[in-house]
């Protein structure tokens, strides 16, 4: 093999601190991991000169050489392209934007838009997201979801590093999201926290969740009465403590008080006679969160229009619904859980050696 035929790349910022296996799944999706492998054990893989294994996490500015492509065995099958979209479809989609920044976009999506596609959804946020792609074609990546009918914020990845950093603070929950709903009922604690396991509910194709004490996994919420209307609704803040499908839905039809419109989980009780609209009342309001380059987002988003017509039919004033928003201690979060348990883990290990010392000069 020649050194003309040696392929080398220079690792970009995006990719700074990533596994060279992952390097190879987002640049030369072709050569699969056994390839890649193969090329580890014979030293045909290098950074920076030396031999270099899947593993390796990779550095901005380094080299990777790479082997020439091998001939394919047979043509790739070509992916589908994805529809042009309308000039509409793109100034919908950019009319939704509330913040832009170079790492990334936030979105206030309205009730009735799918962030996803499915097998009966022809019409989702992601299929939108061309409208929002760089001048170099890049689109935005999704790195959360909201429920169809559930408005509000959706944060958007710019770039694969903000990708990665946007998921990581999600799974670790250290994310303040805020929500506002309408209820049937008035809670009679004011402010207070739901914790009931939540698992997929059987002969419902994963499609409903529900509360299973032996099954289910943890999940909690946080809620707050922002204000009430006599004993028939009020208006609450949740705040999802963990990120379970339909939590906030589910837990609050278990408390006895279902979200108004979630006929779903709250069945014909979920809704109110009057001039208030069957449309679910859930809207993603606020969302706090860090930002690769180390500053924070903190952004809201405006209600829709059933959601604010309900608010002012019910005698609500809408400045009084934004609470101050609490610092979570970080022992609190799952992060910072984990490290507290691996801690306590440790000192036990600890004990337990020195017992056996002990035990070992009697």
């Amino acid at each position: 093999m020649s050194d003309a035929q040696v392929r080398q790349f220079v690792v970009g910022a995006d990719d700074d601190g990533i596994r060279l296996d992952r390097w190879f799944k987002r640049h030369l999706p072709d050569a699969n991991f056994n390839l890649v492998s193969r090329w580890a054990r014979t030293g045909q893989l290098r950074v920076d000169g030396k031999r270099a294994t899947p593993g390796d996490r990779i550095e901005a500015g380094q080299t990777i050489r790479v082997p020439p492509a091998e001939p394919a065995a047979a043509p790739a099958r070509a992916k589908p392209e994805r529809p042009k979209l309308s000039d509409d479809e793109i100034a919908f989609v950019n009319e939704i934007v509330i913040h832009r920044d170079s790492q990334a976009i936030v979105v206030n999506k309205p009730p009735g838009l799918a962030t996803q596609g499915g097998t009966k959804t022809r019409t989702h946020l992601d299929g939108l997201l061309d409208g929002l792609a760089d001048e170099a074609g890049n689109r935005p990546k999704l790195v959360h979801r909201l429920d169809k009918d559930t408005s509000g914020v959706l944060l958007l990845a710019r770039t694969a590093r903000s990708a990665a950093f946007f998921s990581k603070v999600f799974s670790s929950r250290t994310a303040r999201k805020v929500y506002w709903a309408l209820v049937v009922g008035v809670p009679e604690v004011r402010d207070g926290y739901i914790d009931l396991p939540l698992a997929k509910q059987p002969g419902t194709g994963g499609e409903k969740m529900h509360v299973d004490e032996e099954e289910g996994l943890e999940s909690r919420t946080r809620y707050r009465v922002i204000d009430r209307a006599g004993d028939r609704t009020a208006w609450v803040e949740l705040q999802p403590m963990t990120g379970r499908t339909h939590q906030l839905r589910v837990h609050m039809a278990a408390i006895g008080h279902p979200i108004l419109g979630d006929g779903k989980y709250g069945g014909p009780d979920a809704f109110l006679t009057g001039a208030i609209s069957r449309k679910l009342h859930l809207h993603a309001r606020r969302l706090r969160v860090g930002h690769p380059d180390g500053e924070r987002i903190d952004v809201t988003a405006e209600l829709p229009t059933h959601f604010a017509e309900s608010l002012a039919n019910l005698g609500f004033d809408l400045e009084s619904g934004d609470l101050p928003l609490d610092e979570v201690k970080y022992s609190e979060t799952v992060e910072g859980k984990r490290k507290a348990a691996s801690a306590a883990a440790k000192e036990r290990r600890q004990s337990r050696k020195g017992e056996r010392r002990g035990r070992g000069r009697s």
